[in-house]
């Protein structure tokens, strides 16, 4: 490498896959390079916290049967192989979960770990953290409805110091889902998770500790709605009820 890291060389340093001689030039290149130091931070922040979150499951035995399709054949960029490992996860987290409780109370009970996974891994992007602006809100908040089916809303969080950043549509259980994404003058961000409900009886609104992320979540209607953030409790709560005054006059 002279002088510079590539994106790959740069992914294989937050992995630890790099050698003396190697690691050596990419901090090199990280002194010189805030951007890319900035990411790179970003990226070992989101690995962190995805770890704490999951360490129960990543501490299981693998079962044999899949065992043999489970070892890569080459490794792949931590940050390019999240979004597999979260879907992954999720869908394994919410299998798990199906077999031992009752069905119709999955999708609630699910809500606020799901919406605290997509916080850790899209939150931390410096570049690209949405997919739609909050220059193009109308369009956003437009496509969003159309995609989960529900007519949607961005709060408007000015009063509790908060601005949209924009949003973006993930995949969910029951469907498309959307994440509006909220940052304050400090860069701190949160996150408004909304998806398609299933079981709408439980309509309380609800706390739930997901490692270092809070969650305030409820039902109403057809939808599920989830605010995650890594802001203190009391702090959470002041935005929450704000949003939930606005979406539940």
């Amino acid at each position: 490498m002279s002088g510079t890291a590539s994106e790959t060389d740069l992914h294989a340093y937050v992995d630890g896959a790099l050698d003396e001689a190697h690691r050596r030039e990419v901090e090199a290149h990280l002194a010189a390079n805030p951007v890319d130091a900035e990411r790179v931070r970003a990226w070992q922040d989101q690995k962190a916290r995805m770890r704490a979150l999951f360490n129960p499951v990543l501490e299981e035995t693998v079962p044999d049967r899949l065992r043999a399709v489970a070892a890569p054949r080459r490794r792949i960029p931590y940050a390019l192989a999240a979004g597999a490992l979260v879907a992954g996860i999720a869908i394994g987290w919410a299998a798990k979960t199906y077999l031992a409780t009752d069905p119709k109370a999955v999708p609630t009970a699910s809500l606020p770990k799901r919406a605290a996974v997509a916080h850790v891994v899209y939150s931390p992007e410096v570049r690209h953290p949405v997919e739609v602006g909050a220059d193009q809100q109308e369009h956003l908040v437009n496509w969003l409805s159309k995609r989960v089916g529900q007519p949607l809303k961005a709060p408007i969080l000015a009063t509790v110091g908060f601005e949209l950043v924009g949003g973006r549509l993930l995949p969910g259980d029951a469907g498309p889902v959307a994440q509006f994404m909220y940052q304050d003058a400090r860069g701190q961000r949160l996150t408004l998770y909304v998806s398609r409900s299933t079981a709408n009886r439980d309509t309380a609104f609800r706390f739930s500790q997901e490692d270092r992320v809070s969650v305030f979540y409820w039902v109403d209607g057809k939808l599920g709605y989830a605010l995650s953030s890594e802001l203190p409790k009391d702090r959470l709560l002041a935005v929450a009820t704000a949003v939930y005054q606005q979406l539940n006059p």
